[in-house]
């Protein structure tokens, strides 16, 4: 989970440096959506990695 959490903010940065320089033509709204489903992907897995460890610790 580590390694898709690393990958996603790796895409995240690119998505946000492909927005910043302006590099798409009238996909706009998808970019935009691209990001937001981007930063949803993170907080699942952040929380799902958060999860796995606590339950590690308990046992």
């Amino acid at each position: 989970m580590s390694i898709v959490l690393k990958e996603l903010r790796e895409t995240h940065s690119c998505l946000k440096r492909i927005q910043r320089a302006k590099l798409y033509q009238k996909e706009e709204e998808i970019l935009v959506l691209s990001i937001k489903e981007n930063n949803e992907l993170i907080s699942i897995f952040v929380k799902s990695i958060e999860t796995s460890k606590s339950k590690l610790n308990t046992k």
